[in-house]
């Protein structure tokens, strides 16, 4: 379930695009709850989450949150919470926030990085971009050494396409692990994923080979399926390249704020009381 915190009104922040009846969720007093609005509530909680994504409960949960949020705001409005002096502070508080944050974004949003800077930042450092050796494997998890060698004299004559497709189904039906009702697949791993004697039998293998002896572990007795050994290999630079741009934007962005910060300094009148403050205490 998404957890969703307290939004303050500068978190729900101001959706600005066109309106048509498929975005309107709801209608409060006449007053329309769109999608951007779930969205910007959604965004402030969880900025990677998408509204339309979540599970029905969860869109009523929101819906729910503003359309309370709407009813709060008519009721503080006719007991007269706007017209008192600490509302006009606060307004003031946020304006002041609001006004430096889109600062801030027009500065990052004028960052350019060039094709040529990232691929040359790429190619400068290329080992951060390297992956260690790999592997993708399946595995059949029981309680016994006696089940493991059961199951290992159904596996061992098979080979090739044979052997794989009844591994699978055994996984199914067999394997007490969690990876059991999609055939034992654990996808892909480097050997510091996976406990020493497991890794160390994996890596024994070679592509379409099971383990003939029970691989013991905390977690029980394992038959393992090497689908694949995965050498050491470079990223590629088109795969990276979105996220060593958006980096360099940060950079670029992180220097550019030091160095007006500084400016601004320089030339304002500064009286800073908190060193003697601290220095009284």
């Amino acid at each position: 379930m998404l957890k969703l915190a307290k939004t303050s009104i500068v978190a729900l922040g101001l959706v600005g695009s066109s309106l048509v009846a498929s975005d309107i969720l709801a209608t409060v007093n006449g007053k329309n709850i769109t999608k951007q609005d779930a969205q910007a509530f959604v965004t402030a909680a969880a900025p990677q989450a998408t509204f339309g994504e979540l599970q029905p409960k969860e869109k009523k949960m929101i819906v729910d949150r503003l359309i309370e949020k709407v009813l709060f705001t008519e009721l503080a409005k006719k007991e007269g919470v706007d017209k008192k002096p600490e509302f006009q502070k606060n307004i003031d508080k946020i304006k002041e926030e609001l006004i430096v944050n889109m600062w801030m974004k027009m500065q990052m949003d004028n960052a350019i990085v060039s094709d040529s800077e990232a691929k040359s930042f790429y190619e400068k450092n290329s080992d951060k971009f390297k992956e260690p050796d790999s592997m993708k494997a399946r595995h059949i998890l029981v309680d016994s050494e006696q089940k493991a060698k059961d199951i290992i004299a159904q596996l061992k004559k098979l080979k090739g396409d044979a052997l794989k497709d009844k591994f699978i189904e055994l996984a199914k039906t067999k394997s007490t692990g969690p990876s059991g009702k999609n055939g034992g697949d654990l996808g892909k791993f480097t050997k510091a994923q996976m406990v020493p004697a497991f890794s160390k039998a994996a890596w024994e293998l070679n592509d379409g080979e099971i383990s003939t002896t029970p691989v013991k572990t905390k977690f029980g007795y394992h038959i393992i399926y090497l689908e694949k050994k995965i050498p050491a290999s470079t990223v590629a630079y088109a795969d990276v390249k979105d996220k060593i741009i958006a980096s360099l934007k940060q950079q670029q962005f992180s220097i550019k704020i030091r160095e007006i910060a500084k400016e601004l300094k320089s030339k304002a009148k500064i009286v800073d009381l908190s060193t003697k403050e601290t220095a009284t205490k």
